[in-house]
């Protein structure tokens, strides 16, 4: 698919106001949640950048509470390319799998210097939004992790259609698991991470502006007055919570997939092929398995290339 998403320029917006290149924190100086909303933390993931761009632009600042405002991979976004477009998703490693406190305090890469620089703003935050974009098009995601108050935050947001309960990667931590919102007995820690469609698809930005203004409004550290005029959607007709059972993990190079998914096709029969792997059949494991957001674009051993899903029974 063409990339046909414009590069915003963030010349000004990388400054900040915080001493933290691309950190801008507004304090309302009144009692209230402090909220956090993330772009970029990968360089080619767009929607994000052009959402706090514009709400940086639209001068709303929080009743009571602080909002801080954070373009991630400054780095990472400064290579970009839209003819190579996932070349520029990071810099030395995937900067959402470096979220524990060993490979924070470890160095080395500069993904997990520019999380340690980030990482007291996540650590003081009480909600977050992670606002990313997908390899591939498909519809919007709303990521909660396996917690219950973020599944009910995202119900309570009434979109994108569909929600997945999933419990992250393998082969690291992200933003939206870090500290205290990964702990399940902590108080008013909740945070979500958004996938709003194609990387390249200009309607990715709309859906970030729309999860932005839910989000912003729920947390009540704003009025829904304040929020920028026609950024909030229209509600879908129903929302369809996903719970992922398993990813499937590729062993090496040797995999293709049995058709070429899109995402979000729920697959009727157990045994039905979804791919293979090494000359192996991986099949469907239950009825009504849905694929959520199937990808070999970065393809490589150890990486989730589909992750299988049945609808939350909670």
């Amino acid at each position: 698919m063409q990339f046909e998403l414009a590069v915003p320029d963030l010349a000004a917006e990388r400054a900040g106001n915080t001493g933290t290149p691309g950190v801008w924190h507004f304090d309302s100086g009144r009692p209230g949640r402090a909220v956090l909303i993330t772009a970029l933390v990968h360089g080619n993931e767009l929607c994000g950048a052009w959402a706090l761009k514009a709400l940086l632009a639209s001068g709303l600042r929080p009743r009571q509470g602080s909002l801080t405002l954070a373009l991630c991979n400054l780095e990472a976004f400064d290579r970009f390319d839209p003819a190579r477009h996932d070349a520029s998703r990071f810099v030395d490693e995937d900067m959402n799998r470096v979220w524990s406190s060993e490979r924070l305090g470890a160095g080395g890469s500069r993904e997990r210097q520019r999380a340690a620089a980030l990482a007291p703003w996540v650590e003081r935050a009480d909600w977050l939004l992670d606002l990313h974009s997908m390899h591939e098009p498909g519809a919007p995601l709303l990521l909660t992790g396996v917690l219950p108050r973020n599944i009910a935050l995202a119900r309570a947001m009434g979109a994108p259609a569909h929600v997945v309960v999933d419990a992250g990667h393998k082969d690291g931590v992200r933003m939206r698991d870090y500290g205290r919102f990964g702990q399940a007995d902590a108080r008013d820690a909740c945070a979500l991470l958004i996938e709003c469609g194609f990387h390249g698809d200009p309607a990715s930005v709309g859906v970030a502006k729309d999860q932005v203004a839910r989000f912003l409004a729920l947390s009540g550290i704003v009025d829904a007055q304040d929020l920028p005029a026609g950024w909030r959607g229209a509600d879908p007709a129903a929302q369809r919570v996903l719970e992922v059972t398993q990813p499937v993990v590729a062993p090496s190079m040797d995999v293709r997939f049995a058709q070429p998914w899109q995402g979000l096709e729920t697959l009727e029969h157990a045994g039905t092929p979804i791919a293979w792997m090494q000359g192996e059949p991986v099949l469907s494991p239950y009825p009504r398995c849905t694929l959520i957001m199937p990808s070999l674009r970065q393809l490589k051993p150890g990486v989730t290339v589909v992750r299988l899903a049945r609808d939350y029974a909670g």
